[in-house]
């Protein structure tokens, strides 16, 4: 961005982050959204509990300042800051709740952190910062060399180093960090992790306004079905892969790893014991950022989920709508078909099949109207019953079949426990099916329904099942289908 005089002037009077900086309510909205929100890494708040928060907040600064500072209630504070000529919070009702929630807004993240930068630093680290840029532009070389001599030979280089640290632990001469070095890496370990916990609630606004376009779209589309799909779906799928979807998810697999997460507490914990961090007094919530990582992440892939279900129901709407539109169309069609059905073949020996009578005004006089006539009741006569001598086969009322849903999906679980991911097929192997077609049908829609499920139409597995027939025999029943790859989380 250009910070030129006609630009900074219209960021001054439109962005929601800098008119808080600049509201003379600034201290109380800055100080009581990062408390509440922030601190505690609290994504959602229902609105009972923020006012509670709220009121006891003001009162606490009444004590202080008089019983006139800050006259409003907590309600009206907290719709004037969610109001869109703020836009600090985010208010919404959630799926399932007639009470209002409320979320800080990515801008309001973004003025509080700088708030947060404003303080003085006793201990400004270079060094670590140094090193990360020098190993980012190394992984930008190394990771774009197409040569594989020089990739060959940078490996070699690499082991040759790694051989002679080995030697010189080996002789004990082990370089160690001095406390300087370490308060340096920890300070921007810290900062990174705070700003990771902060991209999160930016990737959600961003879905929030793709979906906010697409409704728009929706509304507005005068063309096909067919294409407006293809044009929604395209753009999905441009944005799954663009630079932002991609890096996301690399972030997401590499967290949801057990192995990592398992690695990285221990790595953790051991650096946040060191006596030269431990003085750094550092924040107790983060012993467990990575949880926090993680349940911002399912946060945000609720959301995603929430609003694909949502556009999906908006969708079903309007094709409910159109399909009503077809309906009455048709009707009207057949209704003047089975009213022409018997004059059509004399009207067809006529030249004039249709005729449009000329323009002219019916009289209607009201004398000429019938005068009002009692309905005729029906009487009812009382037949006793008499109980019938059919004999009839009730077996097809207890041949149904009901498949457990509950007990496949427990099934998927309890085979992904060991496992990344597991195939239909595997799943069929371990416990065949029992109640036939019906049941791998349940297997697929339980597929489509879980996020992480995966469809590989290049490959296909053969299934097979057992069932009676009508000699009283057993047949077996088998059916080809593209492989589908059960997804861990």
């Amino acid at each position: 961005m250009n910070l030129d005089y006609t630009t900074l002037e219209l960021q001054r009077r439109q962005h929601p982050a800098w008119r808080l900086l600049a509201a003379d309510s600034a201290p109380l909205v800055a100080s009581f959204l990062h408390r509440v929100f922030v601190v505690p890494n609290v994504r959602v708040m229902a609105q009972s509990n923020l006012v509670e928060a709220l009121e006891d907040t003001l009162y606490g600064l009444r004590e202080q300042l008089g019983s006139k500072a800050f006259p409003k209630s907590a309600q009206e504070y907290l719709n004037d800051w969610a109001a869109n000529d703020k836009g600090w919070l985010r208010k919404f009702y959630p799926v399932g709740s007639d009470e209002p929630h409320f979320d800080l807004t990515p801008t309001t993240e973004r003025a509080l952190a700088w708030l947060g930068s404003l303080s003085d630093r006793s201990f400004v680290g270079t060094e670590s910062r140094l090193l990360t840029l020098f190993g980012l532009l190394k992984q930008m070389s190394d990771g774009s060399e197409t040569n594989p001599q020089a990739r060959m030979a940078e490996l070699h280089k690499q082991r040759e180093a790694i051989d002679a640290e080995i030697a010189r632990v080996v002789e004990g001469n082990i370089a160690l960090l001095d406390d300087t070095a370490l308060k340096d890496r920890f300070q921007q370990f810290t900062g990174l992790a705070r700003e990771l916990l902060a991209d999160f609630r930016e990737v959600e606004n961003n879905f929030r306004a793709l979906d906010r376009a697409v409704r728009e779209r929706i509304a507005l589309w005068d063309g096909g079905k067919g294409e407006l799909l293809q044009e929604i779906m395209g753009e999905r799928d441009a944005i799954a892969e663009s630079d932002q979807g991609k890096s996301f998810r690399a972030f997401w697999d590499f967290l949801m790893s057990q192995s990592r997460q398992e690695e990285f507490t221990a790595l953790l914990a051991r650096v946040l014991d060191l006596p030269p961090v431990s003085a750094l007094a550092p924040n107790v919530r983060l012993k467990r950022v990575h949880y926090d990582w993680l349940e911002a992440g399912e946060y945000a892939q609720r959301t995603v989920a929430q609003l694909s279900q949502q556009l999906r129901r908006f969708l079903d709407d309007k094709v409910w709508l159109e399909n009503r539109r077809i309906m009455d169309i048709l009707r009207g069609i057949e209704g003047k078909a089975i009213a022409l059905r018997d004059a059509v073949p004399a009207a067809l020996r006529t030249p004039d099949f249709m005729q449009i009578g000329t323009m002219g005004a019916d009289v209607d006089l009201a004398l000429e109207r019938p005068l009002y006539q009692l309905p005729v009741q029906t009487a009812l006569a009382s037949v006793a019953l008499q109980v019938g001598e059919e004999d009839v086969n009730a077996a097809a009322l207890f041949s149904q079949v009901r498949v457990d849903k509950a007990a496949l999906s427990a099934h998927i679980r309890q085979s992904l426990q060991t496992r990344e991911q597991v195939t239909l097929a595997e799943l069929l192997h371990t416990r065949p099916l029992q109640q036939g077609l019906g049941e791998l049908v349940a297997y697929l829609q339980l597929a489509s329904e879980s996020p992480g499920s995966v469809v590989d139409e290049a490959t296909e597995d053969t299934v097979a099942w057992g069932m009676p027939d009508e000699a009283g025999g057993w047949v077996t029943r088998q059916a080809t289908l593209p492989r589908v790859i059960f997804v861990r989380g």
